[in-house]
């Protein structure tokens, strides 16, 4: 897939960039995670969905505009500022719940539903509480991680953290990596 031939990116998608630019957020999702959580969400009707670590809310834009309007979709970060931006964009959308909250304790309080689709683009839900939150997948559902590469701005040592998931992910028999 090349970027210039994905032509069903979001509306909103450029004024989020724009956004992302001018506050100067470096960490959005790229279009080839967003194309890939659109189509995941659209293949789940009358879906429950997570996302952990909102940002911007740029990927949030692809997995909005993959939901039908009987989806429900929870995005916690724990950024007061982010969250506000995302609410601009997002929070007139009744299908989304924006939480500003520690992802651990998000994480370790709810009682909810069980998800179709969980994207963990935060330490929480991806290098701390993983059994807690694959427990949350619904039989059938998917789980997303982003930034699985190296990444320029990685503290020493986060590879480890890295390879101890995938290994980890691997074991489990009852996902399908």
């Amino acid at each position: 897939m090349i970027d210039s031939n994905i032509q069903d990116i979001p509306q909103i998608h450029s004024e989020i960039i724009r956004k992302s630019e001018e506050i100067g957020f470096t960490m959005p999702s790229d279009l080839y995670i967003g194309t890939l959580l659109k189509t995941l969400i659209a293949s789940k009707p009358k879906g429950r969905f997570l996302e952990l670590g909102t940002g911007i809310g740029l990927s949030l834009s692809w997995m909005i505009d993959g939901m039908d309007s009987d989806s429900k979709l929870i995005t916690v970060d724990n950024d007061s500022e982010l969250i506000k931006i995302a609410e601009q964009y997002f929070g007139n959308d009744g299908r989304v719940e924006t939480v500003c909250h520690d992802g651990v304790e998000w994480i370790k309080g709810y009682r909810g539903e069980k998800f179709d689709l969980i994207f963990a683009d935060a330490w929480p839900g991806k290098y701390s509480q993983t059994n807690e939150i694959l427990d949350l997948i619904k039989v059938g559902g998917f789980y997303v991680i982003d930034d699985m590469t190296a990444q320029p701005n990685w503290p020493e040592g986060h590879q480890n953290n890295v390879d101890g998931l995938v290994e980890y992910l691997e074991k489990r028999e009852d996902f399908i990596l």
